[in-house]
């Protein structure tokens, strides 16, 4: 029923496609400026709406980068309640930032985590605030052309690939295909443990990569859950019984992932980047309190945590816990991406 609607909108997918692809020449013949940085500047992005990874993959270069260089990132803060530029302090929440952000402030109290619709303005007042800065990871921002980034890496997931997508409201495609050339890096994300060798040829066939292009396969790895509150770790057991909040784009490989290691589950679904609010807090008790399993618990995403942590006074005592994700390249090839974001970076030192 949703693909048969989908088809409908064509008309309004074709026009879309003239915005965008106008768009897009106006930068290629430089009528629109894209303006260039001395300075190490990685992108994080997609040319598809919904949830490829992103978040993780920041994340992934934080904790690969932070040890040796001063790290900083800039988001647009998607559904923030404010504007304009904005750097993370002690008490800033996720409504005034976003929830990605957010993410990133608590779990890397060390990294500049920086807020601004307008990219182009933000990066100097960021290198002005903290003059110490090393680089600069942009978070969702392959899309907007404003800033040529210096090392562009474009995500895209293993069961909707932007080779067999369709421009938005039809598809998915925020952007045309051919802006992948954009990319230095192409990762196929969310992609099956067992992977082949002989299938991923195949994709890096229909991905069809420049030479410059280098193409990666990454799976799905998921932490132990910790309490959202008190920080205690627990281990996933097969008699759990398991109510998730889940407010992501894809909540497909966190259910999945349930399935295999829980005894039962049922979820409530929000909409991504969903704002709780004291309704949606009722709910969730009341759901929970119709679970009579003596051995239950509530299991949410990190972005959705951050969301929740308003309610910490009247969630305290739920046994709420925050199940971790992070990239794992297949084929050992971590190595060999590592080592090319670090030239990058080094190579500005010359």
């Amino acid at each position: 029923m949703l693909k048969s609607f989908r088809y409908m909108l064509f008309p309004f997918a074709l026009i879309y496609r003239i915005i965008i692809r106008l768009r897009n020449l106006l930068y290629d013949v430089n009528l629109l400026k894209s303006s260039d940085f001395n300075f190490p500047i990685i992108c994080i992005g997609n040319v598809a709406v919904g949830g490829t990874g992103k978040t993780p993959m920041t994340e992934y270069l934080i904790e690969l980068l932070q040890g040796r260089y001063q790290v900083a990132t800039l988001s647009r803060g998607y559904k923030r309640r404010t504007k304009g530029f904005a750097i993370a302090g002690p008490q800033t929440t996720a409504i005034e930032i976003g929830d990605e952000p957010m993410q990133f402030h608590q779990k890397f109290p060390g990294v500049t985590v920086a807020v601004g619709e307008e990219r182009l303005v933000a990066i100097p007042q960021i290198l002005y605030q903290h003059p110490n800065t090393s680089v600069i990871l942009l978070d969702d921002a392959f899309q907007h052309r404003a800033v040529r980034a210096g090392l562009n890496i474009l995500l895209t997931e293993y069961s909707n690939l932007y080779t067999r997508d369709f421009m938005m409201p039809s598809g998915d495609l925020r952007d045309e295909r051919k802006s992948s050339k954009r990319a230095h890096v192409i990762i196929v994300t969310k992609c099956p443990e067992d992977l082949s060798l002989e299938e991923s040829k195949k994709l890096v066939t229909e991905l069809n990569p420049l030479p410059h292009q280098q193409v990666f396969f990454t799976t799905i790895q998921y932490g132990t859950p910790y309490h959202m509150f008190k920080g205690d770790q627990l281990k996933i057991e097969n008699d759990h019984n398991v109510l998730l909040l889940c407010g992501i784009a894809n909540p497909m490989p966190v259910k999945k992932y349930l399935n295999e290691h829980v005894h039962s589950f049922e979820m409530l679904k929000f909409k991504d980047h969903h704002i709780f609010n004291s309704t949606d807090l009722n709910e969730i008790q009341k759901q929970f309190q119709r679970n009579t399993s003596s051995n239950k618990i509530i299991i949410t995403t990190e972005k959705d945590a951050v969301r929740l942590l308003k309610f910490k006074n009247e969630m305290t005592d739920l046994p709420i816990y925050v199940l971790p994700v992070k990239h794992h390249f297949l084929f050992n090839e971590s190595g060999d991406f590592n080592k090319k974001v670090l030239v990058f970076i080094d190579s500005y030192k010359k």
